[in-house]
Order: C-alpha cells, then structure tokens, then sequence
C-alpha cells in the first residue's frame, strides 16, 4: 500500500482494486418488489376491467420476498387454475426481474366480474 500524508491525517490507498463483488450492495425496495409483482400479477389475470384495482403486498427479507396478490377475476372461470397461474408468473418474474427467491406468493381474490353475455341487452331493460 502506498500512504499519501496530508498534514497530520494519512491516507492509504490500496494497491489493487477492489472487485466488484466486494464493494457494495444493491439494495432493492420494498414497494419496487411490489410494483413488480403486481405488474405480473397482471400480466397474467388477462383481461379485467380495472386493473389499477389489482395490488400486492411484499415483505423481503434477506434475499427473498414473501408476495401477497389482490387480484379481480372474470366470472365464469376456474378460480384455482386461475390462481395457480398468477401464483407461477409471479414467482417467476420477481426472481427474473429482481434477483431474490420468492418462496411464497398468496393470491387473494377480492372480487369476481361476470362476462357480458354475447347477444344480451347491455344496462337497464324494462
């Protein structure tokens, strides 16, 4: 190591560059994770009239995010395989897009659409 003095203060600079691996951490926040997942949350419920109405809640420990998806279905639908695909996509995506394991992803289904049917009146009849 070579010293350079500065009055009564020294500094040490190291002789060999630190490597990358070994000079800092990136941090990720919570609400990104979220965003994230909700986004794929999402991507994967298809088509649903509002899907601003569609969240999630993340707690990251560590390396791994513990996920919670609010999500609005279509109705008539399997709701199970409905849920088992948004669980999978969003697993998927946080660790592709974000790096951390996603041991757990809850889907809570807060409200179900029913679909126009095809030739009916639309609104109000009399």
């Amino acid at each position: 190591m070579t010293s350079v003095s500065e009055g009564a203060a020294e500094f040490r600079r190291p002789s060999a560059a630190v490597p990358p691996g070994e000079r800092g951490a990136t941090r990720i926040a919570d609400r990104v994770v979220a965003k994230v997942a909700s986004q794929a949350a999402r991507e994967a419920v298809g088509s649903v009239t509002d899907a601003a109405r569609q969240y999630a809640n993340v707690v990251v420990a560590h390396e791994t995010a513990r996920i919670r998806v609010h999500v609005e279905l279509d109705y008539p639908t399997d709701i199970g395989a409905r849920c088992a695909a948004v669980r999978r996509h969003v697993a998927e995506r946080v660790g592709a897009l974000v790096g951390m394991e996603v041991p757990e992803v809850a889907v809570h289904v807060e409200r179900l659409h029913s679909a126009p049917v095809q030739g009916t009146a639309q609104g109000r009849t009399r």
